[in-house]
C-alpha cells in the first residue's frame, strides 16, 4: 500500500446512514421478480424499486395478517362440507 493513503482517522460503515426505522439487509430475489419491479420504476418515470418491493411486502403482511380468521374459517367450512358431499355422491351412485 502506499504510503500517501492515511486510514488512521477512517471509520467503517456504510457510505450512506441508513433511515430511521428501516434495516439494512442482503436478500436474494429472483431475477424476473427484481427485474419487474425495476420495470414498474422505470415505466412510472423513476422512483425507486426497493420502495415498491417494501410497499408489496407490507401489503401481503398487512392481507395476512387480518385475512387468517377469514382463511381459518374457509378450511373448516370446506373440511366439513366434504364428509357431506362424500355422502351424497355415495347415495346418488346406490340409487
Amino acid at each position: 500500500m502506499r504510503s500517501e493513503y492515511d486510514f488512521t482517522a477512517a471509520t467503517r460503515g456504510a457510505v450512506a446512514p441508513v433511515p430511521h426505522g428501516k434495516t439494512r439487509i442482503t436478500i436474494r430475489l429472483d431475477e424476473d421478480v427484481v427485474a419487474w419491479f425495476r420495470k414498474q420504476v422505470h415505466e412510472a418515470g423513476g422512483g425507486n424499486y426497493q420502495t415498491l418491493i417494501n410497499r408489496a411486502l407490507r401489503r401481503a403482511m398487512e392481507q395476512d395478517a387480518e385475512s387468517l380468521e377469514a382463511v381459518v374459517r374457509r378450511v373448516v367450512r370446506e373440511e366439513v362440507r366434504r364428509p357431506a358431499a362424500r355422502n351424497a355422491a355415495g347415495r346418488a351412485r346406490r340409487r
